[in-house]
C-alpha cells in the first residue's frame, strides 16, 4: 500500500489524524485482501456509503472500498454488499487512457486491465530555468512552443485510436498538459465520455501504461489504523 491524498474520484479525503494507507486491488485479489484484513484486525461490519463500503473492525481500524466504476445501471451481483462490489469490480469495461508529461506520453484503449491499442512515445519539453531577462523570455517561448507541439502530436495519436469502443476517459500525468490535450479540437468527440479519477503517474512509458491500465479497473481501498 502507498500513501495517497485523493480517492478514486479525485476528492480529498476527510480530515483524519489516524495513520492511513491506500491500495488498488483487482477483483480477483479482493477476497484474499478481505481475509488478511480480518486476520489483522478482527471481524468487521460492512456499512454501505454513497459510492463505497465502510468496513469497521473489532480493533477500531477501518477501511473504505470503492469500486472502479460509477453506478450506471450495471450493478454487481451477489448476496451481500461485498459480493456485489467484487462482482462490479470484475466487470470488464473499456477505458481510454491519455497520459502526458513533459518527458513523454501514452495514449491507449484498455479493457479489463489489458492494453488493446496504444501509442507510447517521448517528446522532450525543456524544464524551467532560473535565468532572467531576455534569455528567460526566449527560453519560456521555446518551452511553450515545444509543449504546444507535443500536445498537438499526442492529440493526433489519440484521435487515431479506435475511440468508438471507449466507455470512460482517464487523464493522467501533468494536469495542465492533460487539460490542454483534451481541449484539442480533434479530441472533441471525447466530451461525451464520463471521466474517472485523474492519475498521478511518472513520465509515461510502456510499463507505466500497463500499471495504469490495471489501476483504473481495480478497487480503491483506504485503511485507517486504530
Amino acid at each position: 500500500m502507498s500513501p495517497s491524498v485523493a480517492g478514486p474520484n479525485g476528492a480529498a479525503p476527510e480530515a483524519n489524524t489516524a495513520p492511513s494507507r491506500t491500495a488498488w486491488v483487482a477483483a480477483e485479489r479482493l477476497p484474499g485482501w478481505l481475509d488478511r484484513f480480518r486476520s489483522s484486525h478482527g471481524e468487521f461490519s460492512v456499512q454501505p456509503l454513497d459510492q463505497e463500503l465502510l468496513l469497521q473492525a473489532e480493533d477500531g481500524s477501518s477501511a473504505t472500498i470503492a469500486a472502479p466504476w460509477p453506478v450506471d445501471g450495471r450493478p454487481g451481483r451477489g448476496a451481500d454488499p461485498l459480493e456485489r462490489l467484487i462482482s462490479m469490480t470484475s466487470q470488464a469495461r473499456t477505458v481510454l487512457l491519455l497520459l502526458i508529461r513533459r518527458g513523454g506520453y501514452a495514449v491507449a484503449v484498455t479493457r479489463g486491465g489489458e492494453v488493446l491499442h496504444a501509442k507510447v512515445g517521448t517528446r522532450y519539453v525543456q524544464s524551467r530555468t532560473a535565468a532572467g531577462g531576455w534569455s528567460q523570455q526566449r527560453f519560456a517561448r521555446r518551452r511553450a512552443n515545444q509543449a504546444d507541439a507535443m500536445i498537438e502530436a499526442v492529440a493526433a495519436h489519440a484521435a487515431a485510436l479506435p475511440l468508438e469502443s471507449a466507455e470512460y476517459l482517464v487523464l493522467g500525468g501533468d494536469k495542465k498538459m492533460a487539460a490542454a490535450l483534451i481541449a484539442e479540437p480533434v479530441l472533441s468527440p471525447l466530451a461525451k465520455l464520463k471521466r474517472l479519477a485523474f492519475l498521478d503517474v511518472p513520465d509515461p512509458r510502456a510499463k507505466v501504461l500497463e500499471q495504469a491500465a490495471k489501476r483504473v479497473c481495480s478497487a480503491f481501498i483506504r485503511v485507517t489504523d486504530a
